[in-house]
């Protein structure tokens, strides 16, 4: 077994499903592994950033990585829109590089790049490796920090993919996730019974149906509003899903939505800044009056940090509150008239299929689209917002897929 079967192997082992890939000469070794062993699919892209858009979306909706596989340097360029888009949606990506074989990096042959330096640009962690008896375990290692919600990059030069093993030893990733810190917990509840006005600001996974019902139980019990950061990973709509409006997007709508709360408590979200640098405006949207607290970290499973602060504060059973304003909305009339961006909007939002994934890359006309989900509630379907309007082989010749 070379070592390119070895990896593809391990891979297999660690529920790996999909490889989407744009290979040149130096990943020969791995293309041949692909399609002699069985258990991964191989789909061929005819430009990176197809591949690396469609993993990000995967990712995204599957909670769990696809590998992709890109030629050199040039290659890895070519994807690094989408996967800069992976890198703040905190998409699991596993991402191979193949490079040149290590006695010829020094020849400075016309593809030869600094591939460590580009990487580190999207990569949560990266390894080039060293020896074909180490594979197993470089990828190994790197499906593990994949699975923290973030792009792993493995590089691996083609020697290293057409020696023979000595060793056939799979490496199993190690998974290791961030406690829950129930510390953080304690003192955001306590925050939010001794502040006035709060806010809790959504993100990352606190977006799917359990964070969602898990901040309402919040909102019953302290008071609090919530909303989610303005470009997200994928929000979850539906019957039984509480409604979340978005953070605006030009800084002073945002600063003027943000400033009356006294204490913003962060759940996968960071702590909101403008998009760009605009004149007279502020870069950070809160002020140093206001008070911001981070829970959960980085940690994955951010709905059950939600339920502990729920718990903490005594809050109601979210099927208590059900009966209120989070109840299933009723159906709405098709709106008439003159057409209208935000007509189209509610058109789409009522019609669109169950279980729909809906990607949104617009950029002035689909601004009232979320909004428009509110009238839509008796169909349940996946919002994602990519953050560089790009195409993607994931979406873009159909904005609905049931």
């Amino acid at each position: 077994m070379n070592g390119a079967e070895i990896m593809v192997k391990t891979a297999v082992a660690a529920d790996i499903e999909i490889c989407f890939s744009n290979p040149g000469t130096t990943e020969l070794p791995l293309v041949a592994a692909l399609d002699s062993m069985r258990g991964i699919r191989a789909v061929l892209g005819l430009f990176e950033g197809v591949c690396t858009g469609a993993a990000d979306g995967y990712g995204r909706m599957s909670d769990k990585p696809s590998m992709i596989l890109l030629h050199l340097g040039p290659g890895l360029s070519n994807g690094l829109a989408n996967l800069h888009n992976a890198k703040r949606a905190r998409t699991p990506v596993l991402n191979v590089i193949g490079e040149h074989a290590s006695w010829h990096r020094t020849s400075d042959a016309p593809l030869t790049m600094d591939i460590e330096a580009l990487a580190r640009t999207v990569s949560g962690w990266q390894r080039t490796c060293e020896s074909t008896a180490t594979l197993s375990r470089d990828t190994a290692d790197a499906i593990a920090a994949a699975m923290k919600g973030q792009i792993s990059t493995l590089i691996v030069p083609q020697d290293h993919q057409w020696a023979e093993c000595k060793d056939a030893a799979i490496g199993v990733p190690q998974l290791s996730f961030e406690e829950i810190d129930k510390t953080s917990i304690d003192e955001a509840a306590r925050l939010l019974r001794t502040h006035g006005k709060s806010l809790l600001l959504l993100g990352g996974t606190a977006l799917r149906k359990a964070g969602l019902q898990a901040a309402a139980r919040i909102k019953a019990a302290a008071g609090c509003d919530f909303l989610s950061e303005r470009v997200f990973s994928r929000m979850e709509r539906g019957p039984g899903v509480p409604f979340v409006h978005r953070l605006p997007y030009f800084p002073e709508h945002a600063v003027a939505a943000l400033s009356k709360y006294d204490l913003i408590v962060l759940a996968g979200a960071k702590e909101p800044v403008a998009f760009f640098g605009y004149k007279d405006m502020p870069s950070r949207l809160l002020t140093a009056k206001q008070t911001a607290f981070s829970i959960g970290g980085e940690n994955r499973n951010l709905p059950e940090v939600l339920e502990r602060l729920a718990d903490a504060l005594d809050a109601p059973l979210y099927s208590a509150l059900e009966t209120g304003s989070h109840a299933k909305a009723g159906r709405h009339d098709l709106p008439s008239g003159p057409l209208t961006a935000e007509k189209a909007s509610m058109v789409l939002a009522m019609l669109q299929p169950e279980e729909a994934i809906i990607v949104d890359e617009s950029v002035t006309s689909g601004a009232s689209y979320t909004g428009s989900l509110l009238f839509s509630q008796h169909t349940r379907c996946e919002l994602s917002l990519r953050g560089v309007k790009r195409r993607s082989n994931l979406g873009s010749e159909r904005l609905l897929r049931a």
